[in-house]
């Protein structure tokens, strides 16, 4: 293999089987696996709140200390970048609490938007990796939701979840008189 499918397979894993192929696992299993992150989702949350909590300092001192000249043609007061550097915090925050409580989409929308953050105020480098770690998670959420629409049989499934089926009629309907 090149180095390109090398690292290609090594982030994605391809999906070789049949769409309707039947899960491995069963419904209740998948949907245990759908409720708590795992140990490596886990373990990737956690070093990434104390990085996003050290990124959003070193961004913010960078910006203020670019803009200090108070006769600049765009000057924006300093405590705009606070205020800047207490949202980013929080989103921290967020992806912190979210690793501790395991909960994967809380945790991917907080990379997510602490990456889009970043990479708004210009801060490419930074914003990257953690947009990436979320569409990661946000990736493997659908992916898991999939696996669960395979294992459950189908009479479990409610009305109307099948592709191309109507819904039930409504028990309220009145014919025109």
């Amino acid at each position: 293999m090149t180095r390109w499918e090398r690292l290609k397979y090594s982030v994605v894993q391809p999906d070789d089987g049949p769409p309707d192929k039947a899960s491995d696992l069963s419904a209740e299993e998948v949907r245990a696996v759908i409720a708590r992150a795992d140990d490596k989702e886990r373990a990737v949350g956690l070093i990434a709140a104390p990085v996003s909590a050290a990124v959003s300092f070193i961004v913010i001192t960078a910006l203020i200390d670019r803009n200090s000249v108070a006769g600049a043609r765009h000057f924006t007061p300093a405590s705009t970048y606070h205020e800047l550097l207490l949202v980013l915090l929080g989103l921290g925050v967020l992806i912190l609490v979210t690793a501790l409580l395991r909960k994967r989409l809380f945790m991917a929308l907080g990379m997510a938007l602490y990456g889009i953050a970043l990479f708004q105020l210009g801060w490419l480098g930074f914003a990257v990796p953690f947009v990436l770690a979320g569409a990661w998670y946000l990736v493997r959420s659908y992916r898991l939701q999939q696996e669960l629409r395979r294992a459950e049989p189908a009479e479990v499934r409610p009305t109307g979840a099948k592709n191309g089926s109507r819904p039930r009629p409504s028990k309220r309907y009145t014919p025109p008189a």
